[in-house]
Order: structure tokens, then sequence, then C-alpha cells
């Protein structure tokens, strides 16, 4: 049973890669005027921790998307608070996946005249992209194993957790919550 949830990223390794992370930025980007717009809500705890290694004249802003259908189409479901035109914009990702959704956030944010656009994920899925689109900034590469923890989650649980695990029997969780969180939890 237990052999259906491992542990793939430690909180030190996610601490250190973030941190990391925040330097390449920091040498990178014109630290003018920058929106650091976070995707909800899966990237809210990682953009909490990379902006406390980014400087405090960065604004936090926040995105949030829904997606319907058989085809995926994403729409807004909230809005950022700010305008972006002519503003440098950080997109912050838990996860990109197919690429489908941050193309459609991309484009999104180029329509409204932004300066600059870059784009932090802490997992990359690359081996799965359906849509060819730039990820300036990536945490960790990874397969195609189901995450939990740091933001990404199942069915709206386990958010919180400060490492990142992989689920390798998703029927196994379905069924048998308990038996991963008596894992996780002790």
């Amino acid at each position: 049973m237990s052999d259906s949830f491992i542990e793939v990223i430690s909180k030190d390794t996610i601490d250190r890669r973030v941190a990391e992370l925040a330097d390449e930025i920091m040498n990178d980007v014109d630290t003018q005027d920058v929106v650091v717009v976070s995707v909800l809500k899966g990237s809210l705890i990682f953009t909490k921790d990379l902006m406390a290694h980014l400087p405090l004249t960065f604004t936090p802003d926040f995105l949030s998307l829904t997606r319907f259908g058989r085809e995926g189409r994403v729409s807004v479901a909230m809005d950022v608070s700010v305008p972006l035109e002519g503003r440098n914009v950080l997109l912050v990702l838990e996860i990109v996946d197919t690429g489908l959704t941050l193309s459609t956030m991309r484009k999104m944010m180029l329509t409204r005249g932004v300066r600059s656009l870059r784009t932090v994920a802490l997992i990359d899925k690359a081996r799965r992209r359906i849509v060819d689109v730039p990820v300036e900034y990536r945490g960790f590469q990874v397969g195609d194993e189901y995450l939990l923890g740091y933001g990404m989650d199942w069915e709206g649980r386990y958010r919180n957790l400060e490492s990142i695990w992989a689920v390798l029997d998703i029927e196994q969780l379905a069924q048998h919550p308990e038996t991963f969180e008596a894992i996780v939890f002790g």
C-alpha cells in the first residue's frame, strides 16, 4: 500500500530551489514595475515563498481560471486587479503540463500590452507538452506522475503539504485517502 505514494521532492529541496529561482529571476528581469501574477489556487504557496526572496517593490496579484468542456476551454474566473500595460509581468504557476492553459494566459497577457512577460513554474512536465510555450524559469522537471502537495491537490485536498508526493495509484488514493494521510502525517 505505501508503494502507492512516494515523497519525490522534500521541503528542504523545494526551499533551496525556490531561492535559486528568485536569484535567476533577479539576474534576468528588469526589476522596475514588476507584477507577479499568481495563478490560483495551486500557485499560492509557491508564490508566497518566491515573493519572500524578491524585492518588496514587486507587486503580487492573482488570476483564477476555469476550464470547462471536453475541449478544456479556459475562461477567467477572477482577473488581476492592477493594470498590466507597460509593466513587466512574471506569471507564476505551480505546474505546466500540456501547455494549453499557459498558452491561453500568455496570449491574454500579451494583448494587454505588457512590457515583458516571463513564466516561472515550480514543476514542468515538458514531456507532456501539446503546445510549445516558453517557461523561462523551471523548478523541477518531472515525468507523468500525479503530484500532490505544495499547492497541488486531489479534489481540493493536500495543497498545504510542505513537500511534493507522487501518487502511483490514483485509485488507491480515491478509495483509501486515509492510507495516504497515514503515510504523510504518521
